[in-house]
C-alpha cells in the first residue's frame, strides 16, 4: 500500500511569468535611462534596474494574485469537478469584477449545469430502457409459453384429435393475435416517451372522428351486448390536434369501456364544455364495468400496470392503452382525467383546445 502524498503547495505560475516579463522589460528600459540619459555608471545603473525590477515583480505578482488567483482556483475546480461528473452548487462564487474571467466563471458554471442536466437525462433514458426490457421480456413470456405448450401438445398427439387441434390452434392464434397488438403497441409508447412520434396539429370536425370509431367499434360493442351511445352534440365543433393520434385515444378510451365492461352495460361518449373554459372542448368516456381503486388511479396510466391482470391478459389488454393515451395528450399539451368507483364504472375524460368558428 503506498503512503497518499501530502498535496505540494501550489506556486502560481501566471503571476511569476507575468512578474517576471513586466519586470525584466522595465528593468531594462531603466538601466538604459538612466545610463545614457542621466550619465551614471553602468554598475550604480545596473543596481538601481535590479532593485526596481525586484520590486516590481512583487507588485505585479501581488496585484495579480489579488485579482485573479482565487478565480483561477474556482475555474480549475469546475472543470475538475465535470471531469469527475461531481456537480454542485457554486453560489458562493463571486463574479461582481465583471471582467473576462468572471465571464469564463459564468460560463463553467452555466456549462457544469447543463452537463449535470444531460446525465441526469441520460440517466433516467437509462432507468427508462432498463425497466422496458424487463417489462417486455415479462408481457412477451406468457403468450410465447402459452404458443409453445399448445404446439408442443399437438405434436405429441393431440393433433390427430380434430376437435381438440382445432380448439387448440384457436388458442394459439388468440395468443399470436395477442403478440401483434403488444408490438405495435410497445412501437408506439417507445416512439411517443422517446419523442420520435411528433404531433401534427390541425383543425378537426370531432363530430367526423368520433362517428368513424364508433361505426367501426359496433361490431366489438355487440358481440359483449354493449351499447354504445353518443350524446348530442354541435356537429360543426371543430378541435386543433393530430387525427390519427386523437382517433387513437377515443379508441383506446372506448374498446376499454367495452372490454372492461358488465353484459349488457353501455359506453357513453359526451362533448361538453365549462363556463371557465370557453377557449377547451372536453370529451369524456363513461362506462358502467368493473371500475378501478381509489389507489390505483394514479397508477393506472403506467406501463403495463393492469387493476384485473388475468381479466387483462384474458381479453387481451396489453396494459399499455392508457399510458399511450397520457402520452399523447401531454404531446398536445392537454389534460387526461379519471374518475371511477370500483363495482359502478369509470369516467375517463380528455381537454382539447377549441378551433376558431369558421366564418363564411
Amino acid at each position: 500500500m503506498s503512503k497518499s502524498k501530502k498535496e505540494k503547495p501550489k506556486i502560481y505560475k501566471l503571476g511569476i511569468k507575468a512578474g517576471f516579463l513586466i519586470s525584466a522589460i522595465s528593468a531594462a528600459f531603466l538601466f538604459l535611462a538612466v545610463w545614457f540619459w542621466y550619465d551614471l555608471a553602468p554598475k550604480e545603473a545596473a543596481f538601481l534596474a535590479l532593485v526596481s525590477g525586484g520590486a516590481l515583480f512583487l507588485i505585479v505578482y501581488a496585484v495579480l494574485f489579488f485579482l485573479t488567483y482565487k478565480r483561477l482556483e474556482t475555474i480549475e475546480r469546475l472543470f475538475k469537478n465535470m471531469a469527475r461528473k461531481r456537480f454542485m452548487e457554486y453560489a458562493d462564487v463571486n463574479t461582481s469584477r465583471r471582467d473576462e474571467i468572471d465571464y469564463l466563471m459564468k460560463q463553467g458554471i452555466k456549462s457544469s449545469r447543463t452537463i449535470e442536466r444531460e446525465i441526469q437525462r441520460l440517466n433516467r433514458i437509462e432507468n427508462y430502457r432498463k425497466e422496458f426490457i424487463g417489462d417486455i421480456s415479462h408481457e412477451l413470456k406468457t403468450p410465447i409459453f402459452a404458443i409453445q405448450g399448445f404446439i408442443e401438445t399437438l405434436l405429441n398427439g393431440a393433433l390427430e384429435d380434430e376437435e381438440v387441434n382445432r380448439d387448440f390452434l384457436k388458442k394459439a392464434m388468440r395468443n399470436v393475435n395477442r403478440l401483434i397488438y403488444l408490438t405495435k403497441d410497445l412501437m408506439e409508447i417507445s416512439k411517443l416517451e422517446t419523442g420520435e412520434l411528433k404531433s401534427e396539429i390541425d383543425d378537426i370536425y370531432l363530430y367526423e372522428v368520433l362517428n368513424d370509431i364508433i361505426e367501426s367499434l359496433n361490431y366489438k360493442a355487440e358481440k359483449e351486448n354493449i351499447e354504445l351511445i353518443i350524446n348530442e352534440f354541435d356537429r360543426n365543433t371543430r378541435v386543433k390536434a393530430d387525427k390519427n393520434q386523437l382517433k387513437q385515444v377515443l379508441i383506446n378510451l372506448i374498446e376499454n369501456g367495452i372490454k372492461y365492461n358488465i353484459p349488457n352495460g353501455k359506453v357513453e361518449v359526451t362533448v361538453f364544455t365549462k363556463p371557465k373554459q370557453k377557449h377547451r372542448v372536453f370529451l369524456s368516456v363513461k362506462d358502467t364495468g368493473i371500475g378501478i381503486d381509489e389507489k390505483d388511479i394514479p397508477r393506472v396510466t403506467e406501463r403495463f400496470f393492469r387493476v384485473d391482470k388475468s381479466r387483462s391478459r384474458e381479453r387481451g389488454g396489453t396494459g399499455l392503452g392508457l399510458a399511450i393515451v397520457k402520452h399523447i395528450m401531454e404531446a398536445h399539451g392537454e389534460k387526461f382525467m379519471i374518475e371511477s368507483e370500483p363495482n359502478v364504472g369509470s369516467t375517463f375524460t380528455i381537454s382539447l383546445r377549441k378551433s376558431e368558428p369558421v366564418h363564411v
